[in-house]
């Protein structure tokens, strides 16, 4: 706390993911250790496990929507924000952590995604663009980890991924419009995310190509 920051405005902002000024942690870098057991990382364990629970209970239902199975994918997908918390409020960060959370996050869409095209919950149009997105990144990723660069998360990247999940959820809930706008809506800029990771993610090997 400082006499600029009186009422330590800065550090609640940073605790809840708002300030992300600074660099990623060194714990989270290619080469540190995995370091599997945290807080934050058995937050990620629960999400992947939760997963399977929530397929059963939403193909256990005659048209793909219930309270539950919306529910259980909102803690799944919640569980995303608070892992984040958990990790600033302990400093346990780990490398486990950067590689398992969105590796989460892809299959929590993608499994949403296939609930909402077996039941028609949404277009399936924006569904189908909506997998290859994810299977974009997937690759990118792979890409990334055999060059040797850790691609940084941007922010329509980050922004996209609740207009998709909450377009999910209602879909789950009550198909509609709103559940419609809301996933073009993040679909859209996941899109746009995605082609700025493609060029950030080329200028970085070239530029570790160069430095070898």
């Amino acid at each position: 706390m400082t006499e600029h920051d009186p009422f330590g405005r800065g550090r609640v902002r940073r605790l809840f993911g708002l300030d992300r000024s600074a660099p990623a942690p060194r714990q989270t870098r290619k080469g540190e250790p995995l370091h599997p057991w945290t807080i934050p990382n058995a937050v990620g364990y629960l999400r992947l496990a939760a997963l399977p629970v929530f397929l059963v209970l939403a193909y256990g239902t005659e048209d793909g929507t219930s309270v539950l199975s919306a529910m259980v994918f909102w803690a799944i997908a919640a569980g995303d924000y608070l892992d984040g918390i958990l990790a600033r409020l302990t400093g346990q960060y780990s490398r486990m952590g950067a590689l398992l959370d969105p590796l989460v996050d892809r299959l929590t869409i993608l499994a949403g995604a296939v609930v909402c095209w077996s039941f028609e919950l949404l277009p399936r149009w924006a569904l189908a663009l909506l997998a290859l997105r994810e299977l974009a990144m997937l690759f990118l990723a792979q890409y990334g980890l055999r060059h040797g660069v850790d691609i940084e998360i941007n922010w329509p990247g980050r922004i996209s991924v609740f207009p998709i999940m909450g377009g999910i959820f209602l879909a789950l809930l009550a198909p509609g419009w709103v559940a419609t706008a809301l996933l073009v809506w993040g679909l859209a800029m996941a899109i746009a995310a995605t082609v700025l990771y493609a060029r950030a993610g080329r200028r970085a090997a070239r530029a570790a190509r160069a430095a070898s």
